[in-house]
C-alpha cells in the first residue's frame, strides 16, 4: 500500500532479492516458484555412472522390463531389443525331444541371442545376451498363463510344494555363442488359503501374466512362499552375478 495526496494505491510488493520479482515494482509478478525451477532444470541432473568399458555395446535379446532394468540397475547401458521367436513351439520341440529344464531354458535364451546377433538392426562386435526361464515341478512344465483363470490353477498346483526356476542365459558376440549358464533356484510355496488366493489374483490383475510362475516375488508374490533359495536377480529372470563376472573377465565391464 502506499498513499498519495492522501488517497490508498495498491501495488505489488517489491522484492529486489528475490529473482523472478527483481523485475520492478511496477511490473507484474511472475509468480513461479524458484524451486519449481531448479528442480526442472535437466542440467542439474548428474549423467549416469556407468560400469562398462566404452565399447562393445552391450544389446539385450529380450523385451523384459524385468531384465532391462537388473542390467540398468547394475551401472550398465543397454540396447533392448525384443527377438520375437516362438517360444511355446520350442519349449514343445524340447520336451516332445526329451530334453531337460535346463536344455529347453538354454535353448530358447540361444534362439533369441541368435535372432538379434544374426540381425542388421546389431551393430557388429556387440554383445548380445539371450535368457530365458523354465519352471519345472516333479517333472512337470509350466509355462507363463493366458489369462487369471490360468494363474489360479497353475498357483495351486505349486501350492505345498517345491518348483525351480531353470534361468539360462546365453552371450553371443560376432556370430558365436561364448559363454552360457544354468542357475536353478529353488522355491517352496506355501499352503495358502483360497481367500488369500482370491485376494492375491485381485490385487495383482493382469501383472502376473508376464510370468512363467503367475508371481511377481519383488512384490506381493512374495507372500506366496516360505522358503527361496538361489540368487534373487535369477529368480527374476537373469543370472546377474554369473552374467557380470562373465563379462568382467572380457573387459565389457570394469573389473
Amino acid at each position: 500500500m502506499s498513499t498519495v495526496l492522501g488517497t490508498a494505491k495498491k501495488r505489488p510488493e517489491y522484492y529486489p532479492h528475490v529473482p523472478q520479482y527483481s523485475s520492478g515494482p511496477d511490473m507484474p509478478f511472475d509468480y513461479r516458484s524458484t524451486e519449481t525451477r531448479i528442480l526442472s532444470d535437466s542440467s542439474l541432473v548428474p549423467p549416469p555412472v556407468l560400469l562398462q568399458a566404452e565399447s562393445p555395446r552391450i544389446v539385450l535379446a529380450s523385451q523384459s522390463r524385468t531384465r532391462r532394468i537388473l542390467l540398468e540397475q547394475a551401472g550398465l547401458h543397454i540396447e533392448s531389443r525384443p527377438a520375437r521367436v516362438d517360444e511355446h513351439a520350442i519349449r514343445e520341440s524340447a520336451l516332445a525331444e526329451g530334453a531337460s529344464p535346463d536344455d529347453a531354458a538354454l535353448l530358447l535364451a540361444e534362439m533369441k541371442a541368435r535372432r538379434i546377433d544374426n540381425s542388421d538392426a546389431v551393430v557388429p562386435d556387440a554383445v548380445v545376451i539371450g535368457a530365458d526361464q523354465i519352471l519345472a515341478c516333479d517333472g512337470e512344465w509350466f509355462e507363463k498363463p493366458a489369462d487369471r483363470d490360468g494363474a489360479r490353477t497353475q498357483l495351486l498346483r505349486l501350492r505345498g510344494r517345491t518348483h525351480v526356476l531353470h534361468t539360462a542365459v546365453v552371450v553371443r558376440r560376432g556370430g558365436q555363442t561364448i559363454w552360457h549358464h544354468v542357475a536353478r533356484p529353488e522355491l517352496t510355496m506355501r499352503p495358502f488359503s483360497q481367500a488369500f488366493l482370491d485376494r492375491y489374483l485381485t490385487a495383482e490383475g493382469d501383472a502376473i501374466l508376464s510370468s512363467v510362475g503367475a508371481y511377481l516375488l519383488e512384490g506381493r508374490g512374495v507372500h506366496l512362499f516360505d522358503r527361496v533359495e538361489g540368487e534373487h536377480a535369477a529368480i527374476l529372470g537373469l543370472p546377474l552375478l554369473k552374467l557380470l563376472g562373465f563379462l568382467r573377465q572380457h573387459g565389457v565391464v570394469m573389473s
